[in-house]
């Protein structure tokens, strides 16, 4: 299919892919869980523990990329939120500038799939990742979850490349196939993302409803611009 990678895999994993000639492009490194996460200061010193021990071993293992999230708001201000996690990111930016290995705060869709979940707009995201200012701490910036939340994907993408580390996609509504049942037109969002220069990873993370194989495949096709 001309796939290079495959994403979201747990540490114990990370060095199978290199069997088959791939990487993991994206890999879970102990930074939180969706619900909580970097937005509770009481998680911020076992996040920077697991990222000491996962971060090196995932540069050691050609891992580019580890995950973060928020975490719920659970009745936090989005203002105190914000604050929370540029503070939780300073302390492990310098771990993931010394392995190369970028952290990336994965935004998700609080309409849908992930109820409450705080880092749920870009506008938010870049605000938080812009104030840590690190080249190796971005977002993870979900085409299916920004689509629900506020469409405008490409002028979006655009205006803040520079804070984008990764995509993924999933088609609307449903997360599944990428094909003609669903609103996003993927061959321009790549075609806009292609536009700005990036060169990293775009993941298919979508829940197949026909032959799994056979969709992707399709997925690569109709993406590859």
């Amino acid at each position: 299919m001309g796939l290079k990678a495959i994403d979201l895999l747990n540490e114990d994993e990370w060095e199978l892919p290199r069997r088959y000639g791939l990487i993991c492009s994206m890999g879970y490194g102990g930074g939180g869980e969706i619900k909580s996460a970097l937005n509770r200061v009481e998680n911020h010193a076992k996040i920077e523990e697991a990222f000491r021990k996962s971060i090196p071993k995932a540069a050691k293992l050609g891992v580019p990329n580890v995950i973060t999230f928020s975490g719920n708001r659970e009745g936090m201000s989005d203002e105190e939120g914000a604050k929370n996690c540029i503070a939780g990111l300073n302390r492990v930016k310098k771990i993931a500038e010394d392995g190369g290995v970028t952290i990336c705060l994965e935004l998700l869709n609080s309409k849908v799939d992930h109820k409450d979940y705080m880092c749920d707009h870009t506008a938010w995201g870049v605000r938080v990742v812009e104030a840590v200012d690190s080249p190796n701490v971005k977002l993870l910036y979900d085409i299916y979850h920004m689509q629900i939340m506020e469409g405008d994907l490409v002028r979006t993408i655009r205006d803040n490349i520079r804070w984008l580390g990764h995509f993924h996609t999933g088609g609307v509504p449903g997360r599944h196939e990428l094909d003609d049942t669903q609103e996003v037109e993927w061959a321009g969002v790549m075609r806009g993302i292609l536009a700005t220069g990036y060169t990293g990873y775009v993941a298919h993370e979508f829940v197949p409803t026909r032959d799994p194989l056979k969709s992707l495949e399709e997925a690569v096709t109709l993406c590859d611009v």
